[in-house]
């Protein structure tokens, strides 16, 4: 099971702080620690929300907003998309993590949708999204 586990923004990480030399070398080796475990898909940290957009739907229309965006606490800072077993694994991944600020921290874990997990796919459907993913692992 694919899980995304996300790191919540702060006022530092939103004002484009950079994480100290301490933290860079924590996070290098717990990052370490997960590609050995043939746990880690992805990873990577995420710009202020300064340097940002969104595009907001609304019908047909397409909209878009350009950072920064308000409400901190709920932006997104960075990121690990890793492939275990369990929810409780993942859980147990994301305790082992760095403190990501040194002070209040926040990781949410979410689960990746499945291909079981859209009823409603069609087996074309379904080999399409295989065939992309596929080329971007080949990539």
């Amino acid at each position: 099971m694919r899980f995304m586990i996300l790191v919540k923004a702060d006022d530092d990480s939103e004002a484009g702080v950079p994480p100290s030399q301490e933290l860079i070398e924590e996070m290098g080796r717990y990052n370490e620690e997960l590609v050995n475990a043939g746990v880690l898909l992805a990873g990577e940290g995420l710009h202020p929300s300064s340097n940002g957009a969104r595009v907001n739907f609304s019908g047909d229309g397409r909209t878009v907003v350009d950072g920064p965006f308000a409400e901190t606490k709920e932006l997104i800072a960075g990121f690990w998309m890793i492939d275990v077993k369990s929810m409780d694994e993942a859980i147990e991944w994301a305790k082992r993590c760095p403190n990501p600020t040194g002070e209040e921290s926040v990781l949410e874990i979410r689960k990746v949708f499945e291909d079981t997990d859209f009823e409603n796919a069609t087996e074309e459907q379904i080999a399409r999204e295989q065939r992309l993913r596929d080329r971007i692992a080949e990539s």
